[in-house]
């Protein structure tokens, strides 16, 4: 069921109403949560559902995402030092990584976002978890040299769903300071020419991919947007274990976007 903006807004009210009575708070693989309070936070999460990363549990309510998010996070989180720095997730999605992050001390953590509904999720964690995180209901696009200077930017999952790639890059770039750090992670195209795949309609019955770059392309683009000391910690397949459809998801999932004679391949 998809709300609409007057339901989503009092949602929202309704949420940030809640000041509950937290016992504690576990930022491991599954963000676990424990409170005293009876409150209405297991109707409020399944009117929020897509839940696309995660997982997180509330007492006995296990909002099982349809991402496996630490496998990601456990793979890059030997890679960066978030101490004192300020930290950027462009395309936070509800905010799993950042929360993530609380244990590594930075001086601050930004989230841009402009779903409506992922901000709604993070809001709900949030309620237990208070982070100070500052969450924006932005994108790529809103990225302003003269108001946002990072030290650490994430860009995870993002830049093939970018009609402007290069643009984007850019704009990460211009707000970086000297001597900071991007952490890229997108789709990637097996080649070792310096090429990019453009699919006509859909990729993966995903509507919304515009360049699927090869290694040698991406790095192409960071060089001539300003990026140095490149460096490529992981190259792996997305499976099952990682992806996969939950009753807190709508629609498919991974298994229903690859060729079910062949998983190595799209649909």
């Amino acid at each position: 069921m998809q709300l609409n903006h007057h339901e989503l807004t009092q949602l929202k009210e309704q949420i940030l109403t809640q000041n509950p009575e937290v016992i504690s708070v576990e930022l491991n693989d599954t963000i676990k949560i424990v409170t005293s309070d009876r409150l209405p936070y297991e109707t409020i999460a399944k009117k929020l559902i897509p839940w696309r990363k995660g997982p997180f549990q509330i007492n006995d309510l296990l909002i099982d995402s349809e991402w496996q998010s630490f496998i990601k996070y456990n793979l890059l989180k030997p890679h960066f030092d978030l101490a004192d720095k300020r930290v950027l997730d462009l395309g936070c999605n509800n905010g799993y990584y950042l929360f993530r992050m609380l244990d590594g001390k930075p001086a601050k953590l930004t989230g841009f976002d402009p779903s409506f509904v992922y901000y709604l999720q993070f809001l709900l964690i949030d309620r237990f978890v208070r982070s100070g995180i500052n969450y924006e209901l932005l994108g790529s696009d809103d990225l302003l040299p003269s108001r946002d200077r990072f030290d650490l930017v994430f860009c995870l999952g993002v830049l093939y769903h970018r009609s402007d790639p290069i643009g984007t890059l850019k704009k990460i770039a211009s707000t970086l300071e000297k001597g900071g750090e991007l952490i890229l992670d997108s789709l990637i195209i097996d080649r070792t020419e310096a090429v990019a795949l453009t699919p006509k309609d859909r990729y993966a019955k995903m509507p919304n991919v515009w360049f699927i770059p090869s290694i040698a392309a991406l790095e192409n683009w960071l060089e001539r947007c300003g990026f140095c000391d490149i460096e490529t910690i992981a190259i792996r397949d997305t499976d099952e274990r990682e992806q996969r459809k939950t009753d807190w998801i709508a629609g498919e999932s991974l298994a229903s976007f690859l060729d079910p004679l062949d998983s190595a391949r799209t649909i």
